[in-house]
Order: C-alpha cells, then sequence, then structure tokens
C-alpha cells in the first residue's frame, strides 16, 4: 500500500492563461476550491505544483528540497532578475554572493541609507510644493533611483535620472507583460547592464572613484568562492540587483498613501516619534496589499512531504499573497490592522511578502531591510511631515496585473510642509 497522498489536480492542458487573467489569486483560488495547501497544475506546457501556507514556505525553503537555478522563467530572467543574479544561485555560491548582499546591511549602512532617504524626500517636497498635482507613483519612482543611486554610490548625470528610473522600472513592470510593454522591458534590461557594465569597468580601469563602503566598490571588487573576480555582465546584474528594488519601493509608497487615505483612524495614531507603531503600520502595509504574487524553485530530488511526492525537477510555486492573508495564520486577514504586528513572534515563513526563510543561508529577499527602512522614512514624511489633498481619483487596484498599483498611480495636491 502506498504511503503517499494523492495531489488535487487541475484538470486540463495548460493553465497558463488562467494564472495571467487571476493574477494574485490564481493559486489561493485553487487552494480554497480544492480545500488544499497543494495542487498540481499545467503551467507553460509544464507540470507545476503549488503550494502555499506557514508549512510549505518552510519547505519550500528547505535548501536541500529546492533549488533556483532555471526555475524563474526566461522571460522573467530577461526583464527582472538578469542572468546569472544572486537569485538564480544555489549552495556555496549562493552563500557566498549573498553574503556580499548582506554586507552591505550593517547598521552603519542602514543609517546611511535612511539619512539618504530622508534626503531625497526632502528634496522632492521642495519640488512638489510647485506642482498643480503629483503623480505620486512617477514621482517615487525618480526619488527612490535617486536615493539608491546615492546610497550604493553609483554616480548619475542629472539628466540620466529620469531615463534610469523609467529602465529600472520597466523591468519590474513587463515579466508578467506581453506584447510591446514586455519588450520594453527587455531593452531596458539590456541597456542598464551595458550602462552597469562599462561603470565596473571604469572603477576596475581607476577612471571612476568609488568609496570603499559602497555597494558599487564592494560589487566591482568581489571575488568568488575561487578568488576570481564576478565577470563584468555578472556584477553588473548584481548592482541592478541594488538598484532595482530600491525602485520598486515606490509601489509601497502607493499603497501607504493608500493606507493613510482609507484608514484616518490607523493614520491618527501615527505620531512623529512613536517608532514602534510606524513600523507595524510598514509591516502591515506590506502584508495587506500586493506585491509579488509568488515565487518559483525546482525540487532539487525526489522527495516526501506531508505524503505528498514530489519528483526532482518539478517546478513549485510558493503562494506569497495568499501567505500573508492565510486566515490559518492571520486572525481576519481581509482586514488592515497594524496593531496585529504589536506582539507579533511569527516565525520566517508566515511573514513572507518578500520570501521567507533565512537572510544568509537561504533565500529570503537582502533587500527587506531596505525596504522597511525607506518605507517608515516615507511613512514619517507622508503622515507627520506634509500635508496634501488626495482629490477624487481612481484608487482601485487590479489584482491581475502584476504588479498592482492604484490605477490613478495616486494623485495628491496642494503639497505643503508642515510648520
Amino acid at each position: 500500500m502506498s504511503n503517499t497522498n494523492h495531489i488535487p489536480r487541475e484538470e486540463g492542458i495548460d493553465h497558463s492563461l488562467s494564472l495571467m487573467r487571476e493574477g494574485y489569486m490564481y493559486i489561493s483560488n485553487r487552494r480554497h476550491s480544492f480545500n488544499s495547501d497543494i495542487f498540481e497544475t499545467r503551467l507553460l506546457g509544464k507540470k507545476a505544483i503549488c503550494i502555499g501556507g506557514k508549512e510549505a514556505a518552510e519547505v519550500f525553503y528547505d535548501t536541500e528540497k529546492f533549488k533556483r537555478k532555471d526555475a524563474a522563467p526566461n522571460r522573467a530572467v530577461q526583464t527582472l532578475f538578469g542572468k546569472n543574479g544572486v537569485q538564480s544561485l544555489d549552495g556555496k555560491i549562493h552563500k557566498h554572493r549573498k553574503a556580499m548582499f548582506m554586507s552591505i546591511m550593517s547598521a552603519d549602512g542602514l543609517k546611511k541609507l535612511t539619512d539618504t532617504a530622508k534626503k531625497q524626500w526632502a528634496l522632492a517636497v521642495d519640488k512638489w510644493q510647485q506642482m498643480d498635482r503629483v503623480i505620486l507613483y512617477e514621482e517615487a519612482q525618480e526619488m527612490m533611483c535617486r536615493t539608491a543611486c546615492e546610497w550604493a554610490g553609483v554616480p548619475i548625470q542629472e539628466d540620466d535620472v529620469k531615463r534610469l528610473t523609467k529602465d529600472l522600472a520597466a523591468m519590474f513592470e513587463s515579466p508578467a507583460a506581453v506584447g510591446p510593454a514586455h519588450w520594453s522591458g527587455r531593452q531596458a534590461r539590456n541597456r542598464t547592464e551595458k550602462w552597469a557594465g562599462e561603470l565596473i569597468d571604469k572603477v576596475r580601469n581607476g577612471k571612476v572613484n568609488s568609496p570603499v563602503d559602497t555597494a558599487l566598490h564592494r560589487f566591482t571588487w568581489h571575488r568568488d568562492p575561487e578568488g576570481h573576480l564576478l565577470d563584468t555582465k555578472t556584477a553588473a546584474v548584481e548592482v541592478i540587483n541594488i538598484l532595482r528594488p530600491i525602485v520598486a519601493i515606490s509601489i509601497f509608497i502607493n499603497f501607504t498613501v493608500l493606507a493613510l487615505h482609507h484608514y484616518p483612524d490607523e493614520k491618527k495614531k501615527l505620531k512623529a516619534g512613536d517608532e514602534k507603531y510606524a513600523r507595524m503600520f510598514v509591516q502591515e502595509v506590506r502584508r495587506f496589499y500586493p506585491f509579488f504574487p509568488f515565487v518559483a524553485a525546482l525540487a532539487k530530488k525526489d522527495f516526501t512531504w506531508n505524503g505528498y511526492k514530489f519528483e526532482e525537477g518539478t517546478l513549485t510555486l510558493l503562494d506569497l499573497y495568499g501567505t500573508n492573508h492565510d486566515p490559518e495564520i492571520w486572525d481576519n486577514p481581509s482586514l488592515f490592522r497594524p496593531d496585529r504586528f504589536a506582539d507579533w513572534e511569527g516565525g520566517p515563513f508566515s511573514f513572507i511578502p518578500q520570501g521567507g526563510g533565512d537572510y544568509l543561508m537561504g533565500h529570503r529577499c537582502a533587500g527587506e531591510w531596505v525596504t522597511i527602512e525607506v518605507m517608515k522614512v516615507s511613512l514619517d514624511y507622508l503622515a507627520n511631515k506634509i500635508d496634501y489633498d488626495v482629490p477624487d481619483q481612481d484608487l482601485s487596484f487590479s489584482m491581475v496585473k502584476m504588479p498592482s498599483i492604484p490605477h490613478s498611480k495616486v494623485v495628491i495636491q496642494n503639497v505643503k510642509k508642515r510648520i
């Protein structure tokens, strides 16, 4: 008699179009209909297993059972990730490369980041006070690009800021797009890798000075476990892996304004200097609103989990959005309640807006600390340092389009500094 359970299976030849039509809810919808945290489907012509929930996240981030190499679809590699980036590595080389990223996440490094973000917010507010209307998503992208470049030690000419901002944004806006929008993302990736590669070569040739405590310097001179410098293209990909995610924080900044607008009682609790409640609010924005829908890995070997058999090479998707809204983990997950984080002691597998597991040994996003710190700075400005109006507009957001942002991109008016 078999000791394995039958994995619920979605009937049909391929369900890629269903995933595109349902977006963030694709996995959650089927977890609900199957009444199971695991089901089998077919995506892009291949068998795939979809999983969600705390236990699922724990097994998904077990590096003995899953690997990242070759898991991401080519369209994501060509736009979002780039080839040979840290996200696609496993084992010893992944641990070594991840340590490179974590080396810039020191207390001093994060302090410099927050100081830079505050500076760029102040400059942006000065500009916005002179504008009739501010399209926050676009303005926040540029502000985050300036923050990212200054913090990472990446020199950029003023005339190039808008172009770089647009290209970095296209990388995370285009992986799920089709047609011209997707090809625009690929072209943006190619342009930015070429630019970053030329910059790295100039640093190595002594034509550009890069401060030793910056990402540009550390990534340019990083050596692999065998003692070799990263090739120029790979180093360029990793520099972009610092810049692009910081620009993507513009998505969370938009949702922060949405939360402040829709939940005024929560806004009243945000007092200047209240570090604890600010962090709670930021964490609830990250849990509540859509960001990454899911992440992919390949089964590293045959194994059995909770009685379900996984075969080597099987594509497996972990439901990030659904896990952050799982009623088995969260009380009333459809409600926006920052106080749920007041005494939160959840482990690294229950709250996973940017992935789960361990930062250094596993595949949890190294930039999560960056996101939290920049969001706290942004929240303080939006709640305590400026006043603004939110005129009538379409503030709804899609659960299908990935990434999701409010349809109006959040327009604000009459921006003024508080005295």
